[in-house]
């Protein structure tokens, strides 16, 4: 597999490009966490009150690692037009037994419902199959996180059904959707 470096993804309209992030891209992406917290907080464990720079940069430095032992494949979303970071979308928890994985993703506050989380999860989605070869991606979202599962629905995912107390959120377990996509699904 090439390196992170070598990776990039573009949208099929040319407005989006996906790639690892780069230490360069820590004020942008802590910006655009700031400007979402509220939003994020809640469905996704990571961002907490006390986020800071530091774990924007921590998330960037591990990338390289987590690349390499193929545990984590996170991409920033960037606009081509005038070089925005937008937000992440990446692969996680892999299983490389049976070929299967966690899609992820958030868009800044102030981007959303502009379908930027769609592309980048097909792009992403796309990226898995081809290049790490899986056989199944899961979305797996919080069952009120209705902008979540409408990406999930968007990107054209089979929605699954209900898996109780399936996600831990700080100290409480919640039930979540669960949306699956395989590789025929974005041929269609």
């Amino acid at each position: 597999m090439k390196t992170p470096r070598d990776i990039t993804l573009q949208g099929g309209n040319g407005d989006l490009i996906l790639r690892p992030p780069d230490i360069d891209d820590a004020d942008a992406i802590y910006q655009a966490v700031i400007v979402s917290q509220g939003e994020l907080e809640p469905w996704m464990d990571w961002c907490t009150q006390d986020y800071s720079k530091d774990v924007t940069i921590d998330w960037i430095e591990r990338q390289p690692r987590e690349w390499a032992e193929g545990t984590n494949f996170q991409f920033a979303i960037f606009d081509t037009q005038n070089g925005g970071f937008l937000g992440s979308c990446g692969i996680n928890h892999i299983n490389w037994i049976y070929l299967f994985a966690n899609l992820g993703y958030w868009v800044r506050t102030d981007q959303t419902g502009k379908g930027i989380a769609t592309e980048a999860s097909k792009l992403v989605a796309q990226f898995g199959f081809s290049n790490l070869e899986l056989q199944r991606i899961e979305i797996v979202t919080g069952v009120e996180n209705w902008a979540s599962r409408k990406v999930a629905k968007n990107v054209g995912a089979t929605f699954e059904g209900i898996l109780r107390k399936r996600l831990k959120l700080g100290n409480r377990n919640i039930d979540a959707a669960m949306h699956s996509l395989i590789p025929d699904d974005l041929i269609r």
